[in-house]
């Protein structure tokens, strides 16, 4: 374990890791150079009550996680509230920052949002819980629907997540696996966050009756991997009477391994492979050859439905009504998903208030007492309570359980279940970590 980089607080940030996306419009590059210092506010203008202050925030032009649909989306909600009258008559004004994905630029953030009286931090990306969380806390600030990959996101009382984090995420994939898979082979970063990721999947592939998967350590940074290739490719060939599946979980590494894997399989009898969205995605099944790719045919785990799914027609209006132009915004992105069902619970929210104050602690206290949103069908109905099911294994925020399952089929990612996948049992028998 030594000369590993630690990085605290986080399940699989490493997972996430992919090269930033360079903003191809200068009109994004115009609207956006600045968040950290205000830019992209949606003002509280009109007549009536002052307007009610969120903030969001995701890391952006930085050479490790980028998310800067997540931002750009808050945006496009707050422009589609306030031309439709606002909340209860009430604008939306919106916050933006970049964390950087620095734990100073976090912990700036939410001080941020402390000074501005934010009433809550919405659909936001972050690995750095141990900067922010104490911040939110000491003013009693919630933060609704991050991301989902920070250990402080399904503990910290002011947290109310939207999805089930990595945690579901490799359950559910273990499940699937479990179901169609001979050997597994997973090969994963040789660092502390990478430690976690057999416990997760071998959960699933325990409840599924297979046996655990081949656990294979790699550097994160390597520029070829084709010894990790062949290894994998050994442990998941050994039965051939089975077609066995490789999992490669090496965040912005897994398409240098999917390299290096397309050339190593050539040798080896068929096997399939599977992974998580946010370690691959549909832009990088386009960019890695469509339906040649070497994606095809792998099974992708999700929080919510596919993209092309109609329940997610009313973003979709949201985002050619409002943001059109902007090519920030991927609907397939799981961070911009995140950040409309965020918005849409802090709508819902509000709207209960009615023309009660809004502030941190009353947004706080509705979503305490039993509060219950529904998502138009993206996400079970949603209800935080600190002392839930799966507080036993250290999840007592995590309440969204589903999991959906998707494959690659002529280079487009397409559900492989009618329905979603509850991993909460999975999750209840996974070794603490």
């Amino acid at each position: 374990m030594t000369g590993r980089r630690r990085i605290r607080s986080t399940f699989l940030p490493a997972l996430l890791r992919r090269p930033a996306r360079a903003i191809r419009t200068a009109g994004a590059l115009v609207a956006c150079a600045s968040l950290a210092a205000g830019c992209g506010i949606i003002p509280g203008t009109g007549s009536g009550d002052d307007p009610i202050t969120v903030m969001t925030w995701a890391p952006q032009e930085t050479n490790a996680t980028n998310k800067p649909g997540m931002p750009a989306l808050a945006l496009a909600y707050a422009r589609y509230v306030n031309s439709n009258g606002g909340i209860n008559g009430r604008k939306l004004r919106v916050l933006l920052c970049n964390d950087h994905n620095d734990s100073v630029g976090a912990a700036k953030c939410a001080r941020r949002a402390v000074k501005e009286k934010a009433v809550a931090v919405v659909g936001s990306y972050s690995q750095y819980a141990d900067s922010f969380f104490p911040i939110l806390e000491g003013a009693g600030i919630p933060y609704i629907g991050g991301y989902g990959i920070t250990n402080g996101e399904f503990t910290s009382p002011l947290s109310y997540p939207v999805n089930g984090g990595q945690p579901a995420l490799l359950a559910g994939l273990g499940r699937e696996l479990a179901r169609t898979c001979g050997p597994v082979s997973l090969v994963r970063p040789d660092t502390i966050a990478g430690d976690e990721l057999p416990t997760l999947i071998n959960s699933g592939l325990r409840a599924g009756g297979h046996s655990t998967a081949s656990d294979l350590r790699a550097a994160e940074d390597a520029t070829e991997y084709s010894t990790p290739s062949e290894r994998a490719l050994d442990q998941a060939t050994t039965d051939p009477t089975q077609t066995g599946c490789v999992v490669p979980a090496l965040g912005d590494r897994t398409s240098t391994f999917m390299d290096s894997f397309r050339r190593a399989r050539e040798n080896y009898p068929e096997v399939r492979t599977g992974t998580v969205l946010g370690s691959v995605d549909q832009t990088v099944i386009d960019a890695t050859g469509g339906a040649s790719s070497p994606y095809e045919g792998a099974y992708i785990t999700g929080w919510y439905p596919v993209e092309t799914d109609k329940r997610w027609d009313e973003m979709k209006k949201v985002i050619r009504e409002q943001a059109f132009t902007d090519t920030r915004i991927d609907p397939a992105d799981a961070g911009v998903q995140t950040t409309w069902i965020a918005y849409t619970v802090l709508e819902a929210v509000v709207k209960s208030l009615g023309d009660s104050d809004v502030t941190a602690e009353s947004v706080r206290r509705t979503l305490d007492d039993g509060f219950k949103v529904t998502t138009g069908g993206l996400t079970p109905t949603l209800q935080w309570q600190f002392q839930d099911v799966l507080a036993s294994v250290g999840f007592p925020r995590l309440v969204n359980t589903d999991v959906t399952v998707q494959v690659v089929r002529d280079g487009q990612l397409v559900a492989a279940r009618k329905s979603a996948l509850d991993v909460t049992k999975t999750l209840q028998g996974a070794e603490a970590s």
